[in-house]
């Protein structure tokens, strides 16, 4: 028996419970099932032998996976470069600094040179680290990047958050008086200037000597006693 049996009211009430069941059923769900129904029907017509669910599968993946591995097969930085090289190892950059290179660098310095060979070999290493940091800084591409004019925020918004505007001065414009036929702005005189925390500091106060509102300094002997 099919629905054009069916009295009028059975079909409304066939067609309420199918309603109420299709309500009942997540959204995601229909639209599998709807899209599962329609390529069923897409194949039944092209006269497709096999299951969708195989003929997705076997569509879908090796390329994909091929080009992963490629791309993990072929690493464009290690993370060995960052670290300094293994005894019998060095690299003849790493050869550079030399003992007579290193004191002729403590002499221009006017630094101590080093007293033991320990300490000697240890200057050497954190030199060649710092070279070797040094030379991976320089190696970075910097074509087309704009020179870094300071360590702040260059943007539009941290340009416009420390510019000085009309705001910022009207304390101090409040303070002037027009005068003169070219209404020329002069400051009045006798107002109290705030100088909180820029001259409320003692300069002489982490002197270990001073006598008075002056520190004391100790100076070698002059020379022939005089």
């Amino acid at each position: 028996m099919n629905s054009s049996q069916l009295c009028h009211n059975c079909r409304e009430a066939l067609h309420a419970q199918l309603r109420s069941y299709r309500s009942s059923i997540p959204i995601r769900y229909r639209t599998i099932t709807i899209l599962s129904t329609r390529h069923q029907r897409h194949n039944r017509s092209r006269g497709a032998t096999k299951p969708p669910g195989r003929a997705l599968s076997s569509s879908s993946g090796s390329g994909g996976t091929k080009s992963l591995s490629e791309i993990l097969s072929k690493p464009s930085w290690s993370v060995r470069s960052l670290l300094p090289p293994k005894s019998g190892e060095t690299s003849q950059e790493d050869n550079v600094v030399t003992p007579q290179t290193l004191r002729h660098l403590l002499h221009l310095s006017s630094l101590p040179a080093p007293k033991t060979a320990e300490e000697e070999a240890s200057m050497l290493s954190t030199l060649q680290s710092q070279l070797r940091f040094v030379r991976d800084i320089q190696s970075v591409d910097t074509t087309g990047v704009e020179p870094l004019r300071a360590i702040r925020d260059e943007t539009s918004h941290g340009d416009k958050e420390i510019a000085i505007g009309l705001d910022d001065l009207q304390n101090i414009l409040d303070q002037e008086d027009v005068v003169g036929h070219n209404k020329r702005p002069r400051r009045r005189r006798g107002l109290p200037v705030d100088t909180r925390g820029a001259e409320d500091w003692d300069p002489i106060g982490t002197a270990s000597e001073k006598v008075g509102r002056y520190f004391v300094v100790d100076g070698g002997s002059l020379k022939g006693g005089e």
